[in-house]
């Protein structure tokens, strides 16, 4: 279940189009936005979740902040937020030497405001990154000896400007292969950042991150990691390889499972529970990081399920994903990959695909909304002592 970044760069444009389509996205009516609220019930998601301790996130895309709706619905049921792009490397120096934080910026003083946590994402991964450095590595004027230089600048310089203002930063991620019926899941040597810089350089980052902000809180973040392709072979391979860091002494304070499910695909919220216990077992934190659960549908715009089913099995898988991190003392948070059907990432990269977050296109909160709001109600409150005649 190979997914790749909510809204990539080249992407962005797109949604921004099929945004402006939308009947009710750009500008709704105030009557829209009270009628949204009045359907949320009378506790956001943020407030029941505060309730047990843990925080309820969502991916961001800073543009989408001039939309009054969507901004609305951000500071009402989420309390962390983490960058969909904004905080990657590709983005913040397009050009050497040249750096743009308007929009990492900006979702950090909405998330100050609003009384958010920031996820940080991410520092060391093979995608997304500058092209004059990843052509200058390939064409030679870059040696690995200087592409080492150049990430430690990178980390300390992206780490060291919000210092103090991320709570969770994804360091690395998603290092490991994906299982096969006759190759285990292992270390990816092809991957970029191993391929010049041999394995060890996972760990260094880990090292330069903790020193350019003591405080936050570091993870490894990767998809399939809690069995979600039926198979703990990427769960086994990555608890190992997180077991010998941390008996090397390595700071790595949480594990991030991602989250991405697809409901023509099995999927165990029991053995989710039992992965992210096991993780929680090396003393680390727990976090599901990029939630979504996509399914067939009519097109782009409308996103649909063509099958009758999916509008139930979508919202119950959610549903198992919530309750497996509730289930967990050590689960930090619980992030949607985005909360809009309408600026999902799963149309531009499956095709015939959508339905994946917990609100329509047009901002309205389908079954998955009212199902993790179900859940972390029963949570926060415990269910009621049922009378025996």
């Amino acid at each position: 279940m190979k997914r790749r970044s909510f809204l990539t760069l080249t992407g962005a444009a797109g949604v921004a189009g099929v945004a402006a389509t939308v009947p009710g996205l750009a500008a709704a009516p105030a009557a829209a936005s009270t009628a949204r609220t009045a359907a949320a019930g009378s506790s956001s998601l943020r407030d029941l979740a505060a309730r047990i301790g843990l925080h309820i996130g969502t991916a961001v895309i800073p543009f989408d902040l001039d939309n009054a709706p969507y901004a609305e619905i951000l500071a009402e049921q989420f309390s962390a937020v983490t960058p969909g792009n904004e905080m990657k490397w590709g983005v913040v120096e397009p050009t050497q030497g040249q750096f743009d934080w308007s929009g990492a910026d900006r979702l950090v003083s909405f998330a100050q405001a609003h009384g958010q946590l920031v996820r940080g994402h991410t520092l060391l991964w093979h995608n997304q990154l500058p092209t004059w450095l990843t052509d200058g590595v390939t064409n030679g004027s870059i040696s690995n000896s200087q592409l080492a230089d150049l990430l430690k600048q990178h980390i300390f310089t992206e780490v060291g400007r919000y210092r103090g203002k991320i709570w969770q930063w994804d360091v690395a991620n998603e290092f490991f292969t994906d299982a096969t019926s006759t190759n285990p899941s292992h270390l990816n040597q092809d991957d970029f950042w191993v391929s010049h810089l041999g394995p060890d350089i996972i760990p260094q980052a880990f090292r330069w991150a903790h020193q350019a902000d003591p405080h936050a809180l570091l993870f490894y973040n990767d998809y399939n990691i809690a069995g979600e392709d039926g198979s703990n072979s990427k769960s086994d391979a990555v608890f190992a390889w997180l077991k010998q860091m941390l008996a090397q002494g390595v700071p790595i304070h949480g594990v991030g499972d991602q989250g991405h499910l697809d409901t023509q695909f099995g999927f165990s919220g029991a053995k989710m529970q039992q992965d992210l216990e096991r993780y929680a077992g090396l003393g680390l934190k727990v976090a599901i990081t990029e939630a979504d659960v996509r399914t067939f549908v009519d097109g782009p715009t409308t996103q649909v399920p063509t099958d009758s089913l999916a509008q139930f099995a979508q919202p119950f898988e959610f549903g198992q994903m919530l309750k497996a991190a509730m289930a967990v003392p050590d689960c930090l948070s619980f992030t949607v990959w985005g909360f809009g059907d309408a600026d999902s990432w799963v149309p531009g990269f499956f095709t015939g695909e959508g339905y994946a977050t917990i609100y329509d296109v047009s901002l309205q909160p389908k079954p998955a909304f009212f199902e993790l709001q179900q859940d972390l109600a029963l949570g926060a409150s415990g269910a009621p002592r049922h009378k025996d005649h």
